[in-house]
């Protein structure tokens, strides 16, 4: 399954087998390619010139040109949205704002201190759940300004860790 936001519209697409589903029901639409990145959509009768513009396969965000007309579509998949229901978005921002425990665990080490530097991917802190170690990494770059745990402290899930 996947979420697709385009401006405020959020809708929930499948494709089982051979169609597409957006939001339970089936999309009877017809699609030929006519160019490189230029395609013809027949739906409810109607004829569509769509246009590929550009992928961002980072920010997983599809800029299509609809008859023309500019749109911009962001794709959620299944891992996307399974991080955001556990509370582990990664697509944020690329300014840091506090890191959460995304589990319950022991603080094992903290690798920063009030002050630093940490640019986004840097190891912060290594919190230790079920016997394994799990190095927790900065969201985005920024600036520590606190530390809310101490090395041996044990923390709930989405405790706020290190703000920024």
């Amino acid at each position: 399954m996947y979420s697709v936001s385009i401006k405020n519209s959020v809708f929930e697409v499948e494709k089982p087998k051979d169609s597409i589903k957006v939001n339970e029901q089936i999309l009877d639409w017809d699609i030929t390619k006519t160019g490189e990145h230029h395609f013809n959509v027949l739906y409810q009768n109607q004829s569509f010139n769509l246009e590929l513009v550009q992928i961002e396969e980072e920010t997983k965000t599809i800029t299509l040109k609809l008859n023309n007309k500019p749109c911009e579509i962001k794709l959620k998949d299944k891992f996307d949205l399974l991080l955001e229901k556990l509370g582990m978005n990664m697509a944020v921002p690329n300014a840091a704002k506090e890191v959460k425990a995304p589990m319950p665990g022991l603080i094992f080490d903290i690798k920063v201190k009030e002050g630093d530097e940490v640019k986004k991917g840097d190891p912060v802190l290594i919190l230790e759940a079920m016997k394994m170690e799990n190095i927790l990494k900065s969201p985005g770059d920024g600036t520590v300004k606190s530390i809310k745990i101490k090395k041996g402290q044990s923390v709930e899930k989405n405790q706020v860790l290190i703000q920024f």
